[in-house]
């Protein structure tokens, strides 16, 4: 209710009516085609972990939709493991997006509704991601994400049609819906209701035990928390850079700056005559004759008066020139003289008058003007080609199996081994250490590698190679007890400490309820607690603090008059005392712009409950039946760990 009124008071009301109920098109979580045949029998008790109707999901596709989910959260977390996400629900969120798709599927297919293989062609070709260059819809880039996704064609037509089903299941169930007047204007009122109350908080850090556990004490604190001391996964590389220091002799002999020279001579490095001219095409020698009958300086006039414009050519060789006109004008043009008419002559387009600009001699060169110059070339030329040929032997060797220290041995360059490295490119157990730079074009190629598997990668910006691989991979796991003694004693500490938070607040709670002001029955614990925080606020200024509210005013403007409550903090900071000593009823008028904002957030709302009870009908209805023991497999497979 609260995310409700803190909506209100945004330009952008609510929730809109979407396709969104359960994650529709969604490609992160698209799988391989589900098993038409067998029944429960195979790993642990069955390969498949659920029946939607008649249809079966497969261990394996529940197992891919997984490892698919985890890929696609890893672009913002680059170091969740599949551990800590099964630990966090994730597994279970994505069998039941699974669930809720086929029981559409299933459903819809029951009632007669389809999406033909028309409706799905147009969805693809409308979906941003399969867009060439051209905005437009491209079958390489369709190919090409699917390939990256590591799908089928066959999986992304199966899950659009799904989302297709869904649109035309639960849209019309839930577009439309209107809060009725009276329940829209209690709930607007809400936004001006006044409360004032208490609220303490009594720190878990107050409670804490000062010495250290039993070793029995410990032992059964990190077993019943060893979620909490997960490791993420990390990865020891190896690797050599290369780039022309790694070469031969790239020093051009003089037989082949001789013969470059001859090869280019007669194109670089001959005598030439470059000209400048102004020109003016006309469509007959009579007006051609009649315009450089007038002389130089009277060209231009001359193109006015016939309306038309001369054209400028800036020192062109004469080649060059002929290729634009024709031969018979180039002659003329480079027989006149500097500031004279060229004779008129015929081209592609008509009769030329050109005038001389200008004429600009350029004497030949000799071998021994222009030798440093070829030298330079040809040191160029042979380093890049080298670095190629170099890179090229460098793949062969990979192919053919070749360890990175002999490929680093043949290279004569330094083998370097990182410290561990988590993907993002920390140093595990040191935040503000991270990978040498020069390793980030191969990082996350280094996270999919298996061990002893060298790759290589040119270096962006450089004219330089990157050959590596990884030595060495550590499984994302709870770390050994022994190793994290520390942080589990501190932890066992935290947790002793909020369990005795908990019994004190408890007895504050108990002390209020017979009467005693919030803050006697906070000093009657005797501990230095902090002082009590006064509340006096409307729900409007409570939303209008940001778009998190604080969890205890939340508390507080949930509860009646005159009682009192506990609430427990995060990351096991103690607990709140939240008393209420007044309730002050809102007003709103039937005019109010307030009203119409509410009606509008609430029907949203209203429509998307609509969806979720059409949805949870659907499931009703198509008869889920899970096993439980392959969704356990399926759970060990992923973690290594064993049941969790």
């Amino acid at each position: 209710m609260l995310q409700f009124f803190r909506n209100i008071f945004k330009s952008k009301i609510g929730l809109a009516v979407t396709i969104g109920f359960i994650g529709l098109i969604g490609l992160a979580f698209a799988v391989g085609d589900v098993a038409s045949s067998g029944t429960f029998g195979g790993i642990a008790g069955g390969d498949n972990v659920a029946v939607v109707g008649d249809e079966k999901i497969s261990a394996n596709e529940f197992s891919e939709a997984a490892t698919v989910a985890v890929d696609q959260l890893r672009q913002q977390n680059p170091t969740l493991s599949m551990q800590a996400f099964v630990e966090q629900d994730g597994l279970d969120d994505v069998l039941d997006q699974l669930l809720d798709r086929r029981a559409i599927g299933w459903w819809a297919d029951e009632h007669g509704i389809a999406a033909g293989s028309n409706l799905v062609n147009s969805e693809i070709r409308r979906l941003p991601a399969f867009a060439g260059a051209d905005g437009q819809f491209s079958e390489s880039a369709y190919q090409q994400v699917l390939a990256m996704r590591k799908l089928s064609d066959a999986t992304v037509r199966r899950d659009i049609a799904e989302g297709l089903l869904a649109q035309q299941v639960l849209v019309p169930g839930s577009f439309g819906a209107k809060m009725p007047t009276k329940i829209t204007a209690r709930y607007a009122a809400l936004t001006r209701e006044r409360r004032e109350g208490a609220v303490a908080m009594i720190p878990s850090a107050a409670f804490a035990p000062k010495g250290d556990p039993t070793p029995a004490q410990l032992t059964a604190y990190y077993n019943a928390n060893r979620s909490q001391f997960i490791r993420p996964e990390r990865r020891v590389l190896r690797y050599a850079v290369f780039g022309a220091d790694s070469l031969g002799s790239i020093e051009p002999t003089a037989a082949e700056i001789a013969a470059r020279y001859e090869r280019d001579r007669a194109e670089k490095y001959a005598g030439r005559e470059l000209r400048s001219f102004t020109q003016l095409v006309v469509p007959t020698k009579a007006a051609a004759d009649a315009i450089a009958a007038r002389g130089a300086g009277a060209l231009e006039a001359a193109a006015r008066e016939a309306g038309l414009e001369t054209s400028k050519v800036e020192r062109v060789d004469r080649g060059s020139y002929a290729g634009t006109t024709s031969q018979a004008v180039a002659s003329a043009a480079f027989s006149a003289s500097q500031g004279t008419i060229a004779k008129p002559a015929r081209g592609g387009l008509g009769y030329y008058v050109v005038r001389v600009d200008s004429v600009t001699q350029t004497p030949a060169r000799t071998l021994d003007q222009v030798k440093e110059e070829i030298a330079k070339t040809l040191r160029e030329e042979k380093r890049v080609r080298g670095l190629a040929d170099l890179a090229s032997e460098v793949e062969n060797q990979i192919d053919d199996g070749g360890a990175l220290s002999d490929i680093a041995r043949s290279l004569k360059v330094d083998l370097q081994t990182t410290q561990p490295l988590v993907a993002d490119g920390r140093v595990y157990g040191s935040p503000n250490e991270t990978a040498p730079e020069i390793l980030a074009p191969a990082l996350s190629a280094a996270f999919e590698m298996e061990e002893g598997q060298p790759q290589i990668t040119a270096i962006p910006g450089s004219d330089r190679y990157l050959v590596f691989e990884t030595a060495r991979i550590t499984p994302s796991a709870a770390a050994p007890l022994a190793e994290i003694k520390d942080d589990a004693t501190a932890g066992w500490r935290r947790d002793a400490g909020q369990k005795a938070a908990k019994a004190a607040a408890d007895r504050v709670v108990a002390r209020v309820a017979k009467g005693r002001p919030l803050s006697a029955a906070l000093a009657a614990e005797k501990v230095s607690l902090p002082p009590v925080d006064s509340i006096n606020m409307t729900r409007g200024e409570l939303v209008e603090q940001g778009q998190r509210v604080p969890p205890p005013l939340a508390l507080l403007f949930s509860m009646a008059k005159n009682s009192v409550k506990r609430l427990e903090a995060p990351r096991d900071a103690g607990w709140y005392v939240v008393t209420v000593d007044s309730i002050v009823p809102g007003k709103i008028d039937a005019d109010d712009p307030l009203l119409a904002q509410a009606r509008a957030s609430l029907g949203q709302l209203l429509g998307r409950e609509y969806g979720d009870a059409m949805r949870a009908a659907i499931r009703s209805e198509a008869e889920i039946e899970r096993n439980a023991d392959a969704i356990a497999a399926v759970r060990k497979q992923l973690t290594g760990t064993g049941d969790n």
